[in-house]
């Protein structure tokens, strides 16, 4: 499995998040990725690392969004697929389909989950001021799922909410109401 180093590192990461710009606006560094003809972004911040796509292990019961599990250095990360998590179809792979590692809160501390993305972008400053709230009506996705709506050359770019995207919480209840008919 290859790694892919993101072009902020980590430990610059925390300084740039709120940094000021010239202009005295806020920024905020997004990663941007595709998933078919859509752009979304997730804020550097959660991003532990971008992996090549493979070696997925799959795990029997499991909800239709969770591709399975991989090995990342002796660790367990639960792997899922975004498309399907949108309630879309699943994408065939490709070259550029990778595996993008998060750090999501739990309440044990902090868990590695893996979301698959068609293709990963850039890394973009996108300042305070570019950033509408969540449209009310209209998303192809859930619309907690969505933090905002960021201007980018003049296309927007849907923001996520990752830590409601992979709500441990909810990913047990989905898992248990597909093992059990309902909830445990």
């Amino acid at each position: 499995m290859t790694t892919t180093e993101i072009t902020v590192s980590k430990a610059r990461a925390p300084a740039a998040a709120g940094a000021e710009t010239e202009g005295g606006a806020e920024q905020q560094q997004y990663l941007t990725f595709t998933l078919g003809e859509e752009m979304f972004a997730i804020g550097i911040l959660a991003i532990r690392e971008i992996i090549e796509y493979g070696h997925l292990t799959e795990v029997p019961m499991t909800p239709p969004f969770i591709r399975g599990v991989i090995n990342l250095r002796g660790a367990v990360v639960p792997v899922v697929d975004l498309a399907v998590r949108f309630g879309r179809e699943p994408r065939p792979s490709s070259k550029r389909t990778c595996i993008v590692i998060i750090d999501i809160a739990s309440a044990n501390g902090t868990q590695e989950m893996g979301i698959v993305v068609d293709a990963v972008s850039e890394v973009l400053e996108i300042p305070d001021a570019d950033i509408e709230p969540p449209p009310e009506f209209g998303a192809r996705i859930r619309i907690d799922f969505i933090s905002g709506m960021g201007k980018v050359n003049g296309r927007f770019v849907v923001m996520l909410d990752v830590e409601r995207i992979l709500s441990l919480d909810e990913v047990a209840v989905i898992a248990s109401v597909g093992v059990h008919g309902g909830p445990a």
